[in-house]
């Protein structure tokens, strides 16, 4: 376990440093910088995990061939390492997040969120402000294909694993402002890692999975809309249940 926090350490200390350094002066620099973290370091994380914890990170690779060249994701919400499980997962785009500003006080995870133009719901904003920051983000994602926007509608982490409400204005605002087919994806494992006793616990001979669930097509109304949330909750609801109940 010491060995195992020390090479993590050992990876992530320098360029969050350098990042944290460069963060004030220069946004492409500090973008660059960010990439690196979130592609190399993101591999190695995982890899690191599973040599010397036989932590592994389940990905249904099968599940993310012939999708859609771009596309908005739509997953279930478990802790802050679910960022770094799409930035793997879906390793030859760039995932962005809708993601509550207060994760910009966290170490290495609010600068690196803000140089790489993930879109920061103000916590305490009214919902014009929210849906106003969502439309902008909206705007950014289609000016570059290889951008994948990502959205929790469950709003935030759940603690206990269980899946939580799925609220639709924010999912709604992007659908319709990015126009893109939605894939539902699924994710279980991060709960387990909310808090140190479970992630002493847990690191050992635990597990990360992650699948694609559905592809659906552009959502062209709100019925449309409500579709696709309704039927992406029991999907995840379903897969959480095979998953815990030892279906792969």
């Amino acid at each position: 376990m010491i060995l195992c926090l020390l090479l993590l350490f050992g990876m992530l200390i320098p360029p969050t440093l350098l990042l944290t350094c460069v963060y004030p002066f220069s946004r492409r620099l500090s973008a660059r910088i960010s990439e690196y973290i979130t592609t190399v370091c993101a591999r190695r994380f995982f890899a690191i995990l599973k040599t010397y914890l036989h932590f592994d990170f389940v990905q249904y690779r099968d599940t993310i061939k012939d999708l859609p060249e771009q596309f908005l994701i739509l997953s279930n919400h478990q802790s802050l390492i679910d960022i770094v499980v799409y930035f793997n997962f879906f390793f030859w785009k760039k995932v962005r997040f809708v993601a509550k500003d207060n994760l910009s006080t966290v170490p290495m995870v609010g600068k690196m969120l803000k140089s790489q133009g993930h879109c920061m719901i103000p916590r305490r904003g009214s919902p014009a402000v929210a849906m106003k920051a969502l439309s902008s983000f909206g705007e950014s994602v289609k000016k570059d294909v290889d951008v994948l926007p990502l959205i929790f509608p469950e709003g935030t982490r759940s603690k206990d694993g269980q899946l939580g409400k799925f609220y639709s204005a924010g999912f709604r605002m992007l659908s319709q402002t990015v126009r893109l087919p939605v894939v539902v994806c699924a994710l279980d494992g991060g709960w387990k890692l909310s808090n140190l006793t479970r992630i002493v616990s847990s690191l050992r001979t635990g597990s990360y999975k992650v699948k694609v669930l559905k592809v659906y097509e552009a959502p062209k109304d709100k019925e449309d809309e409500k579709l696709i949330l309704e039927e992406s909750y029991g999907l995840i609801e379903k897969q959480l249940s095979e998953w815990r109940s030892g279906v792969l």
